[in-house]
């Protein structure tokens, strides 16, 4: 079995994030603390972080964009909507379980994506962008609630 202890000719984080990962999880279970590669290890965890919110981020687009399209465009067949709304709903629910601190992001994010959604709406329905609403017509509980389609 390799060693994964970090050293100077140990796993690279540049090399093999894998291994360098691995040999990370074994130094801190070793609690041999002063061999961190601690400038990567912050690196690696706000990227986490930002993945969390890129996440979220891109769900409510995707959600809110599929309301807009139920609300206004109508004649067209909804079942792979409503699908999609469930899907997104869904990973959004399992996100804030896995990082409930996100919770209160959910307007700020929502507000922020709204303009992407709409214009995402106009595109693929072909409707004129001042079909929809300038502002973000839909709470925080609609957009979060499964039995919730305009």
């Amino acid at each position: 079995m390799q060693t994964l202890v970090q050293s100077r000719s140990g796993p690279s984080y540049d090399d093999d994030l894998v291994l360098w990962i691995d040999a990370q999880i074994h130094l801190l279970l070793e609690k041999r603390f002063s061999e961190l590669d601690i400038e990567n290890l912050v690196e690696e965890l706000d990227g986490m972080k930002k993945q969390y919110a890129h996440e979220l981020d891109s769900r409510l687009t995707v959600l809110i964009m599929h309301l807009l399209k139920c609300e206004y465009q109508k004649n067209h067949p909804q079942n792979k909507w409503h699908s999609t709304l469930t899907e997104q709903r869904r990973r959004i629910a399992f996100l804030l379980k896995d990082a409930p601190s996100m919770r209160p992001s959910v307007l700020p994010f929502s507000l922020d994506c709204y303009k992407t959604a709409r214009r995402r709406a106009s595109l693929e329905t072909g409707l004129d962008i001042k079909t929809f609403p300038a502002q973000l017509p839909y709470s925080v509980e609609q957009i979060l609630d499964d039995d919730f389609i305009p």
